[in-house]
């Protein structure tokens, strides 16, 4: 039932809008600031017609900070900007929480007109401050930090990242500062530590938007104790009879593994074996030493057992002077015979083609000759006399 008069209600407010006055010349127009601690704020008024008045600003307190380009307040930090009969702008710097509030833009016309501008003071979070790092962390344990920024208005945000990884999980507290004004943001984040987080960088970041699009940020190395591992490496790779062989034990631990045990299995060490530091070095091998090793590398929080089993080749031919001779000998004996095959070859295909050419020659004027005498009588003659033919053939 009460449905047509919210609805009459509603018509007669949109009629009275469409019905308002064109915007009054004469009224001063103003612009809210929000402005970090610190910072410069700028206060403008301004206005289409003054009507021979002036343009004056007031402060949260009401008192005359200028009155067109008269200086009225004497605060250092206030300047003016500009004044003209249309406008009037002034700036506050080095802004402190106090200066937060509502200040005033007046035209003293008849009536007088005033203008709002809200100033917003934003508390700039301090740097953050990291607790938890004072003890380096085993493996597998919680590690438990926490970070803690003041000074904020409205509260800062906190956020946790090792590396360039952000960690989830964390709890946040906000407490109220002193000045009633500024927060206090504490932030706890908890989470399971291992080898691989030795020397990882956990940092604490405070965002706010007194800082734009940066943030502020502290960070620390965590360090993380483990048990040793370690392998066993062989120098030379091939070990031969005779030859000198190095078994070296890298481990990798925090802290550092200082302490190694060499050990055989089924036996003792070999006599001409030592042991210096890290590694087992045998100065002569033998057959006898084959085996299975193994190295124990040990700190503060265990110990690691690595096997590695030796096996003793035979040593290196050692090829003799008369053997190498014989080699030389063989080889040069080789490249002589080929050189002469490939001379008999050349001089045979010489001689062929040199007796192809006899033949063709003697048999010139024999081809119709009905028998041998006469073959020979044409022969002659075909010759011409010619001195250079001597040998005929019958």
């Amino acid at each position: 039932m009460h449905r047509p008069v919210i609805l009459l209600l509603c018509l007669s407010s949109l009629t009275g809008a469409a019905n308002l006055p064109p915007e009054d010349p004469s009224q001063p127009v103003t612009a809210d600031v929000v402005v970090p601690t610190g910072g410069t704020a700028i206060l403008k008024c301004t206005v289409q017609e003054h009507q021979e008045s002036s343009l004056q600003w007031s402060n949260t307190a009401q008192q005359t900070l200028y009155f067109g380009e008269k200086r009225a307040l004497r605060d250092n930090r206030i300047q003016l900007v500009h004044s003209s009969p249309n406008e009037l702008t002034i700036s506050i710097s080095n802004v402190v929480l106090s200066d937060e509030g509502e200040y005033t833009c007046s035209i003293f016309t008849m009536p007088v007109r005033t203008a709002k501008a809200v100033v917003t003071v934003l508390g700039v979070p301090q740097k953050p401050q990291v607790f938890g790092f004072d003890l380096p962390f085993k493996e597998n344990d919680k590690a438990r930090l926490r970070c803690t920024t003041s000074g904020s208005k409205p509260a800062a945000i906190i956020k946790w990242y090792k590396g360039p990884e952000e960690l989830e999980g964390a709890k946040t507290s906000v407490l109220e500062d002193g000045n009633g004004k500024t927060f206090t943001v504490m932030s706890f984040i908890e989470f399971t530590v291992t080898k691989d987080d030795d020397g990882a960088e956990i940092t604490c970041a405070v965002g706010h938007e007194s800082l734009h699009d940066s943030s502020k940020s502290s960070s620390h190395k965590i360090q993380v104790q483990y048990k040793p591992t370690a392998k066993i490496e062989s120098r030379p790779n091939m070990p031969r009879e005779g030859d000198k062989l190095r078994l070296q034990c890298d481990a990798y631990g925090n802290p550092v593994p200082e302490n190694y045990v060499w050990e055989r299995e089924n036996g003792e060490l070999p006599v001409l074996a030592n042991i210096e530091g890290n590694s087992l070095v045998f100065l002569t091998l033998n057959k006898s030493d084959s085996g299975t090793y193994t190295c124990t590398a040990s700190n503060a929080l265990g110990t690691f057992i690595t096997h590695y089993k030796l096996d003793v080749n035979d040593p290196s031919p050692i090829p003799s002077t008369s053997s190498i001779d014989h080699a030389v000998i063989g080889g040069v004996v080789a490249v002589i015979a080929f050189l002469l095959f490939c001379l008999l070859i050349v001089l045979g295909r010489y001689l062929i083609r040199h007796k192809g050419t006899y033949l063709t020659h003697e048999a010139k004027g024999s081809d119709d000759a009905p028998d041998a005498d006469t073959a020979i009588i044409n022969a002659e003659g075909g010759q011409g006399g010619a001195d250079d033919k001597k040998e005929y053939f019958i």
